[in-house]
């Protein structure tokens, strides 16, 4: 929870760059995790599955940076129930705790910027 609270904060560590573009990184950052997951899985379709995947949360990163905040909410849940639908299924191998533990970030921080967003505090996306 902690590490979804820093994810939600990340903001505050670039104040150069707006809160979209930040958050908007993060997110291909943490899609390109399993990119290189499925690498060392080795099997190519689970490659190119992954990849796939990846690739549509950067759009939506790369959509979100002039888009709404609503489109990071919502990138970021999406990993984040992808990162249970990996937990259960065990589709790349040798991911172990990953998952689980990118999962609670990745809601934590959605929430966070869910909540920040429908009140209209902190950071203006």
């Amino acid at each position: 929870m902690v590490f979804g609270g820093l994810q939600a904060a990340s903001p505050l560590g670039f104040p150069w760059l707006t809160p979209a573009t930040v958050y908007a990184f993060g997110l291909t950052l943490i899609a390109a995790v399993y990119v290189g997951f499925s690498v060392a899985d080795g099997r190519w379709t689970v490659i190119a599955i992954e990849t796939g995947v990846a690739s549509v949360f950067i759009v939506i990163a790369a959509v979100a940076v002039t888009g709404t905040a609503w489109l990071i909410v919502a990138g970021l849940a999406g990993h984040g129930l992808k990162d249970l639908w990996q937990q259960r299924t065990a589709f790349v191998a040798n991911t172990r705790w990953w998952p689980l533990f990118c999962a609670v970030v990745d809601l934590v921080a959605a929430a966070a910027i869910a909540l920040m967003t429908m009140t209209h505090r902190g950071f203006p996306l």
